[in-house]
């Protein structure tokens, strides 16, 4: 059988679509490698190595093999740019309109969006790649393809998501204080929240309850501890 590189292009127009996966990745505390320490929505990307858009900025993914599933391929790639294992991963959207593939090779991207909080990169071996960088959402440099239009939509799932639930638990350590949890809710949402009003909300949600415990270490007055309510959340 001839590989695709071996067709010319009225052949590969004919050809059946290929399947690949790009994944947009969210933490507020990305591993030490990355440039800036304040806090930030931020997602990596990897900068390419070869043609198409070489030297550009892209989505960790690749094409899927015979012998993985979708979210497999998602998984390996992602985890093995970001170095850690997402406490959360889920398919975000399909891109696949006839303009968005390079050449003539008709190509399918089946797109996830992941979350990550400061302790899944404990024990991960952090490695200083070149091609590896953690970038804020509000600050992202030229990307390959349509992937500007893939993050964008992982934005937006996130935002939408972030004000129907508490999604700040998969950014948060176990226990946390509600100013640490409305700090989290405030850069999911992109706006700042009044202090009362959410804290008078989180109590009366249901989703957050007192740990009997207090923070330490801090020059004032302890604030409570809380977790989220159901002991199966990631």
């Amino acid at each position: 059988m001839r590989g695709w590189h071996s067709l010319n292009v009225a052949e590969r127009k004919r050809q059946g679509p290929s399947v690949a996966v790009s994944t947009v990745a969210f933490s507020l505390a990305p591993p030490a490698t990355s440039a800036e320490r304040s806090a930030s929505l931020r997602i990596p990307l990897v900068r390419r190595t070869r043609p198409p858009y070489k030297g550009t900025w892209a989505l960790p993914g690749g094409p899927t093999e015979w012998n993985k599933t979708l979210t497999q391929t998602a998984r390996e790639t992602l985890v093995a740019a970001a170095r850690a294992e997402p406490n959360f991963l889920e398919q975000l959207y399909a891109f696949g309109s006839v303009e968005r593939s390079a050449q003539a090779e008709r190509t399918v991207t089946i797109a996830y969006w992941a979350q990550y909080r400061g302790s899944d990169f404990q024990g991960s071996e952090l490695i200083d790649d070149p091609h590896v960088a953690w970038f804020p959402v509000g600050r992202l440099p030229e990307l390959a393809f349509d992937h500007a239009e893939i993050i964008r939509t992982g934005i937006d799932r996130l935002r939408r998501r972030a004000t129907q639930t508490f999604l700040a638990h998969r950014f948060l350590e176990r226990q946390f204080t509600l100013a640490q949890l409305r700090g989290v809710h405030e850069i999911l949402v992109g706006k700042r929240v009044d202090p009362a009003n959410f804290r008078r909300q989180a109590l009366a949600s249901g989703e957050i309850v007192e740990t009997g415990a207090t923070q330490v270490g801090t020059k004032h007055r302890p604030a409570k501890l809380y977790r989220f309510a159901t002991t199966d959340r990631n």
